[in-house]
């Protein structure tokens, strides 16, 4: 009797079901479905043209957007996630600002393996920063308005300012130490 309640717990269970519920297995499986993954990333990859309108289209949004008060980061990630759905508006299209953008930055795009990436550079940024990643024929934009110049002026005229303010002059602050040049000659001992 104690020789079938051992065996009757077990089932016969078919290759495949033995095969999902095993490691290697499940590893297989996972590995399959990036492959899938991967290849619908590298064929719906968004195009150079689309993902050069699409940014422009989200740089306008940006600066007409830009009249509002920001609070923190967030407001950029939830303006940016709004701005994959919508579009610039062009009754507002604000050409001063659009030909300073063009004539102080410059939109590079880079295509990956399986997406692509905006960079924008300017003299903030030499190398750029990166303002936007297109997948899956979708351009997200991650753009924010202090990435973005529009006039280049001084920052401030520090060339009539003083770097070291005099001491003055009844103040006591000690003698300054004799300082001798140290010249190492060698170890004497040896």
């Amino acid at each position: 009797m104690e020789q079938d309640n051992k065996n009757s717990y077990r089932t016969k269970q078919s290759l495949t079901e033995e095969f999902y519920h095993s490691c290697m297995g499940k590893i297989v499986i996972l590995c399959i479905l990036l492959l899938i993954l991967f290849v619908i990333a590298l064929m719906t990859r968004p195009s150079d043209e689309k993902m050069q309108s699409e940014m422009m289209d989200n740089i306008r949004e940006c600066i007409q957007q830009n009249d509002s008060i920001k609070g923190d980061a967030i407001d950029d990630v939830v303006a940016n996630f709004g701005r994959i759905f919508t579009e610039a508006d062009t009754t507002k299209n604000d050409k001063e600002a659009i030909d300073a953008f063009n004539k102080y930055n410059k939109l590079e795009i880079y295509r990956h393996s399986f997406y692509s990436t905006a960079r924008l550079r300017n003299n903030l940024s030499a190398e750029g920063i990166r303002v936007g990643i297109g997948i899956f024929n979708i351009v997200i934009p991650t753009i924010r308005y202090s990435d973005i110049i529009l006039f280049v002026s001084t920052i401030k005229n520090y060339n009539k300012e003083r770097l070291i303010e005099p001491m003055p002059q009844d103040e006591y602050v000690g003698e300054n130490p004799n300082i001798k040049e140290y010249h190492y000659l060698g170890d004497p001992d040896n």
